[in-house]
């Protein structure tokens, strides 16, 4: 009585669809991270380039500092200042590491994490 051809037929299709959907969504998922992971890698690529190519630089700027202050204090003070100058900014990082390291850092990850 309740139940004729029809329903079994439609309820046959139903199933049929929402293992379609569900195939879709899990392709769905599965690009989603891929592109995700991929976005993630290439910002910690560059991120690692940029930082290599930084140093390099403050290494040639430190050392040409240094060597600038060596004719007026000599040559051991001045690259005891370029390290102390180093240390100042080290301790600076460390009080501030949150504000200036972590909370952005986070926010970066969010963002390239949750946009869609």
């Amino acid at each position: 009585m309740f139940s004729s051809d029809k329903n079994v037929e439609t309820i046959g299709q139903l199933v049929e669809v929402l293992k379609h959907y569900i195939g879709l969504r899990s392709e769905y998922m599965k690009l989603d991270v891929a592109d995700k992971v991929v976005s993630l890698l290439a910002a910690l690529i560059m991120g690692s380039l940029l930082l290599t190519l930084l140093t390099l630089a403050l290494i040639y700027l430190s050392f040409a500092a240094a060597f600038a202050m060596a004719d007026y204090v000599g040559l051991a003070p001045a690259f005891c200042i370029v390290a102390g100058a180093y240390l100042l900014i080290l301790v600076l990082f460390i009080l501030f590491r949150h504000q200036w390291i972590e909370k952005p850092l986070v926010k970066f990850l969010a963002s390239l994490l949750m946009q869609k």
